[in-house]
């Protein structure tokens, strides 16, 4: 990112924080730490790891999708998204809502490995009930040895994360017509806080964030969430080197992450999902697991109305033909996420 724009990115979230923030308009202070355990449960119950205030900073970092840390170490003993956290903001009240900027994302090992075919919810049913379908490639080509603890699995696929060159390449198998590497574009697959209620496995999404997997989470993105329990309990986790639109095998490049963020806090922002926002667009996001997509699609546009509307100042019929001029509906997960994005320039005054 050049200068002048980081140095934008960073006025304007101070901006932010100056101008809607209750707390924390003091500098902050910075918070390095690091889970001796990880969590698949967005829940209110987990230790709390840090104590941070609104204008915080927290140096951290994540395991993938099985538990695998940086270096090499399993920190949970099964598959499922763990989390880092939770991260207690002092201050946040059921009503208000937590503001996460991602300062920095970054690669921090040089492998990750992906599932090996695309589910059946984003296949027509003749092609995978197909005798050539078969969800299998071989046993123990991702972390084979001895002490793996997925060891059996033969549904995953190996890649290489080139650290330097910032490129994700395909191990194994070896394809006769295509490379198989592509530029690495890092990005959190989880991040929420529990909800009221039976606290979510970090597989599902909602209104509380959760595992969206959606590829704008990312380096220089701003992050609000709904705050329901004193505390928050801000939880994040799930990094990918690599997704495509849809998450349609399953999973990104799964791998660790080098993670930074700063915290602010908006008091009564009465938020009903999560929202983001980075230099180009206002996002919404709507998740409804186990629904047609059509259902997140009504969750996210609502929300955009009710955004232009309150914030922007739009008049109704504006805001509706805003979105119906120039939205952009991104579909995260087939598990039922859609985000929709309006680009900032439409909304700029005469």
């Amino acid at each position: 990112m050049a200068l002048d724009a980081l140095s934008a990115d960073l006025m304007r979230f101070a901006a932010m924080l100056l101008g809607s923030l209750l707390v924390g308009t003091a500098p902050g202070q910075v918070h390095r730490v690091i889970n001796e355990r990880n969590y698949h449960t967005f829940s209110t119950e987990h230790p709390v790891l840090a104590r941070i205030a609104p204008g915080d900073r927290v140096i951290t970092k994540t395991v993938d999708s099985a538990g695998w840390d940086d270096q090499g170490i399993r920190r949970t003993v099964r598959h499922g998204n763990p989390l880092t956290g939770p991260f207690y903001i002092e201050g946040a009240e059921h009503g208000d809502a937590l503001v996460v900027h991602i300062d920095t994302l970054r690669l921090n090992r040089t492998w990750g490995y992906t599932a090996y075919r695309i589910g059946p919810s984003a296949l027509t049913p003749e092609y995978v009930e197909h005798e050539l379908y078969p969800n299998h490639y071989k046993p123990d080509v991702v972390l084979g040895g001895p002490a793996n603890l997925l060891k059996g699995r033969a549904d995953l696929l190996p890649w290489v994360i080139d650290l330097e060159r910032q490129t994700v390449r395909l191990r194994e198998p070896i394809s006769q017509a295509a490379r198989m590497e592509f530029p690495a574009r890092p990005m959190l697959g989880c991040i929420g806080v529990p909800p009221l209620g039976e606290p979510p496995t970090s597989g599902p999404a909602g209104a509380y964030g959760g595992n969206m997997d959606y590829w704008e989470v990312r380096e220089g993105a701003t992050v609000y969430l709904p705050v329901f329990h004193r505390g928050g309990y801000l939880l994040v986790g799930d990094g990918h080197a690599l997704q495509g639109h849809a998450e349609v095998v399953g999973s990104g490049v799964e791998t660790s992450m080098d993670l930074a963020f700063t915290v602010g806090l908006i008091k009564q922002a009465r938020l009903t999902g999560v929202r983001l926002e980075n230099r180009e667009y206002l996002i919404s996001v709507g998740s409804a697991q186990g629904e047609p997509l059509n259902q997140a699609v009504r969750l996210a546009t609502t929300d955009m109305v009710r955004w232009l509307q309150q914030e922007h100042r739009l008049e109704p019929w504006a805001a509706h033909q805003v979105i119906g001029v120039q939205a952009v509906y991104d579909i995260a997960t087939m598990a039922g996420t859609v985000a929709l994005k309006i680009p900032k320039t439409a909304l700029q005054p005469d």
